[in-house]
């Protein structure tokens, strides 16, 4: 399961060429029988996470990829919420599939909320990876961010080409998983 926001929705995209679905074509690709489930949601913050995870926890998971935090950076959210939030998603996810594979993702907050900010931020994703002793991926828009090419008009969405770069870096990180 991928759980995030509107990254993982593939946002502007066909569901196809979001990287949940390209993950996909990786794993059939290589004769797995894993079938991935995107639960991302445009717009969701990690509190909005933390009050969904019940609901599609209703499903069987394996593994657990958490990318959420975008949106509570570009929001100026407390990072101690944020994660207490991600905190709380895991510890929900752990406690109903305790042998799932928990791989947590960062984020970067926009260097406009300022130094002191960007730098709090960046490390609740690497304080909780090592607090948890989950799989980390250090930025999930590692390439993608900042390059006029992979991302839609807005600057923040990644296009199609964006999606197969978080592609391809994910995978470095789920193939020992799966």
């Amino acid at each position: 399961m991928i759980f995030g926001d509107s990254i993982a929705a593939g946002y502007g995209l066909e569901e196809e060429e979001a990287f949940p679905a390209l993950i996909q074509s990786k794993i059939d690709s290589i004769g797995l029988e894993y079938r991935v489930v995107n639960a991302g949601s445009s717009g969701e913050t990690t509190a909005g996470g933390l009050r969904r995870i019940d609901w599609v926890l209703q499903q069987p998971v394996d593994i657990f990829v958490l990318e959420l935090g975008g949106n509570d950076g570009l929001r100026g959210i407390d990072p101690e919420n944020t994660k207490q939030n991600l905190q709380g998603i895991i510890d929900k996810v752990s406690e109903k599939y305790p042998s799932a594979e928990i791989v947590l993702t960062g984020m970067e907050s926009p260097p406009n909320m300022g130094e002191q900010y960007t730098s709090r931020f960046r490390s609740v994703f690497s304080d909780l990876a090592e607090e948890n002793d989950v799989t980390f991926m250090p930025f999930i828009l590692d390439g993608v961010a900042g390059d006029q090419e992979l991302n839609q008009a807005d600057g923040i969405h990644p296009t199609k080409e964006g999606h197969k770069v978080i592609a391809e870096n994910l995978w470095e990180y789920l193939e020992g998983v799966l």
